[in-house]
């Protein structure tokens, strides 16, 4: 979700919890309000969900300063704290910052060398100040070969891009189809080796919306995303139908591509209540 005003940022986290939601998640970008202080607030405004950064952009950080930033918030929202780290991709929030944007080799050089230092700093002993959790969950975002190495060796939570590519220009990021996200998903099963039964498998819901017309439900993307309705209904990432026929769905993507945790935008909070209602 995105951090709000103090009481609108309260309510939202409240009615999060409320309607069913395990985790609150937020993003990290220039324009927004900052991650960690608005999941501190996050924190005492809720018992019972984890608490997450959806993701990091590890660019704009130094690996100790960001070591500090993340064991204090663990400390400071009682262990409840999901770590999420990315590359970085919106050039924009670069030039703003007056900061170079490096290669993509170059930034997912530095969200290596961050994981390395995160957990050589955090798993310290001395290290001040302490998280509340014995190891802070890491959760690695991505859909090219490399990150998904990167993220094979190092994370507790694999988030699968439903994109191709970063959207550019402020056009529509290409969705990926589902024979696409399904090899993705194969190839870091098979790097993962005897950490696959550990590893917890995560994807972002392009849309959920509760219909009983689903082919008109997407006829809107088909032009912007490239794709045919079959397709776009195919995606395990578009949750269109009844609640029950998504519950089916999500059933499916679950049985054949291990997927058990799933973000949905703010906007489709409610439909997607209802869905976690009927899975329920």
């Amino acid at each position: 979700m995105a951090p709000a005003a103090r009481a609108e940022w309260i309510a939202k986290c409240r009615k999060a919890e409320r309607i069913g939601f395990d985790v609150i998640v937020v993003p990290d970008h220039l324009g927004m309000p900052a991650p960690f202080p608005a999941l501190v607030l996050a924190a005492e405004a809720t018992e019972r969900p984890r608490l997450g950064t959806l993701v990091i952009n590890t660019s704009f950080y130094n690996p100790a300063l960001l070591a500090r930033d993340v064991a204090g918030t663990d400390q400071l929202t009682g262990g409840r704290l999901e770590l999420g780290l990315g590359a970085g991709y919106v050039k924009a929030e670069f030039d703003d910052a007056g900061l170079p944007f490096g290669s993509p080799g170059k930034r997912i050089d530095h969200l290596e060398r961050t994981v390395t230092e995160l957990r050589t700093r955090l798993n310290d002993p001395e290290h001040q100040p302490r998280p509340a959790q014995k190891q802070v969950p890491l959760l690695l975002a991505g859909r090219g070969d490399r990150m998904l190495r990167l993220a094979a060796r190092h994370a507790d939570i694999i988030t699968f891009s439903g994109v191709e590519k970063p959207a550019e220009d402020g056009q529509m990021a290409p969705l990926a189809t589902a024979e696409r996200v399904a090899e993705r998903v194969s190839y870091a099963r098979n790097l993962l080796g005897e950490r696959a039964q550990e590893v917890e498998f995560n994807f972002p819901l392009q849309m959920v919306r509760i219909t009983n017309d689903r082919r008109a439900a997407v006829a809107e993307w088909e032009e912007r995303a490239g794709l045919s309705v079959d397709q776009l209904l195919e995606i395990p990432g578009m949750l269109v139908g009844t609640s029950k026929q998504i519950a089916e769905q999500l059933r499916h993507t679950r049985e054949t591509l291990g997927v058990t945790y799933l973000t949905a935008l703010e906007p489709d909070m409610d439909d997607f209540a209802r869905v976690i209602e009927e899975l329920r």
